[in-house]
């Protein structure tokens, strides 16, 4: 019998017991939609993380005084406001210093370094009053480390003094009057000119912040009262290869250890890149999606339960009609061909119908929440991720299931002789 023919036969029988098909088709689309939306969304949620952090600079590293020991080999934390920080402070830690740069300084594959204060200072602007986060850089430096993007003006000179750049935050959300270039702005008593603006989202491993008002280190420690006069609250460091990244984090920690006189229990500062926090959310987003997707792979087993059951009442159904067609010459492969191509069927439809329920669902949530994330390798749908490679698995493993739960049912439907079968009632 031609597979043209077997097509025919198995699409007849699809269509000759409706209602008995689509409940079963319903347990395929349900398992397919759960993975598909389940799957897409976990894609988007990695791909959100890496937009976000791979623009925070992947060849900056950051050193921060406290470690905790649950934050792994460099007390790797959370990014604060130049680029991470440990998961936990320790209050006896030794706060950073000028020979630690110096000694930072002298490591292979280190550009530069720069030591930063931080802390929080009453600012007056227009008659206005508000605190504000205040960070202390160093000029020279600052430009060549910061991932920020000025919105308008420029960056901080080596010959500034009583000028800042301001984050878009802080420019536009803490006071009535937004903040503008050139203007005056009074930071615990000191008059500062604003000579720059950041982009919204400027902050991040390198410097600079949304919510920061940055300026020279020498007038953040005459301007703050708790920043101390030869100690660093960070300290940055830009690297020539980022392909060594990881060889410089273990040279940097090997160095400080040395030179700060500690051992691993008696570490008292942390070390960060945008890439070791990258891979630990990455890690934990398949993680999770996995799991999902393995509760929601659950309902694809019910799924092939409910073809195999199908497919057991549909031979008892048509075992005359198998008879008929082993009496005039049909053959056991021929009579196995139709019902798999039957069961096949049922994963098609499935899982088209699964896809499409499964891409719209994966879309309300993120869609409701604003979302959104460009496409790369695939389609991005307000914050999920839909490739072509998971549509094809999709869709494969609803055709797989029908075809596998239908085996038994086809091979016995084969075996059955024409005699037994025409006097089947």
């Amino acid at each position: 019998m031609k597979p043209a023919k077997s097509l025919k036969l198995a699409f007849n029988m699809l269509m000759h017991s409706k209602l008995r098909t689509w409940l079963t088709i319903i347990g395929i689309v349900i398992g397919v939609a759960a993975v598909v939306a389940i799957v897409s969304i976990g894609e988007g949620l990695q791909q959100t993380v890496e937009s976000q952090l791979g623009g925070l600079g992947a060849d900056i590293i950051t050193v921060n005084p406290g470690f905790s020991r649950a934050a792994g080999i460099f007390g790797a934390g959370r990014p604060g406001e130049f680029g991470g920080a440990s998961s936990a402070r320790s209050s006896t830690a030794k706060n950073l210093t000028q020979k630690d740069v110096q000694v930072l300084k002298t490591i292979d594959n280190v550009q530069y370094v720069m030591g930063a204060v931080s802390g929080r200072g009453e600012a007056y602007y227009l008659g206005e009053s508000a605190t504000v986060s205040v960070s202390g850089v160093d000029p020279l430096i600052w430009s060549e480390t910061t991932t920020s993007r000025l919105e308008s003006g420029r960056f901080l000179g080596p010959s500034d003094y009583d000028a800042v750049v301001v984050g878009s935050r802080i420019a536009s959300n803490v006071f009535k009057q937004p903040l503008a270039l050139n203007r005056l702005i009074t930071i615990e008593g000191r008059i500062f000119k604003i000579v720059g603006i950041l982009n919204e989202s400027g902050g991040g491993f390198g410097g600079g912040g949304d919510n920061s008002v940055i300026m020279p280190i020498k007038a953040a420690r005459d301007t703050l009262t708790d920043v101390g006069r030869d100690e660093f609250d960070s300290i940055t460091i830009k690297v020539s290869d980022a392909g060594l990244i990881d060889t410089t984090m273990q040279d940097i920690d090997a160095r400080l250890m040395i030179e700060r006189h500690v051992t691993d229990r008696t570490k008292d500062y942390s070390i960060t890149s945008s890439k070791s926090v990258q891979e630990t959310i990455n890690s934990a987003v398949q993680s999770i999606t996995l799991f999902l997707a393995a509760i929601a792979a659950v309902s694809l087993l019910v799924g092939a339960v409910g073809i195999a059951n199908t497919m057991f009442t549909t031979v008892l159904e048509k075992t005359k009609e198998i008879g008929i067609m082993k009496a005039i010459g049909a053959k056991n492969r021929d009579i196995m061909m139709i019902f798999m191509l039957n069961s096949a069927l049922v994963g098609v439809v499935g899982g088209l119908i699964g896809i499409v329920l499964g891409a719209i669902a994966s879309t309300m949530m993120p869609a409701s929440m604003g979302i959104s994330i460009p496409g790369r390798g695939g389609r991005g749908i307000g914050g999920t991720l839909i490739t072509p490679q998971l549509l094809f698995y999709a869709l494969a493993i609803a055709i797989g299931i029908g075809m596998v739960a239908g085996l038994i049912p086809a091979y016995r439907a084969s075996k059955l002789k024409p005699v037994d079968a025409l006097r089947y009632e």
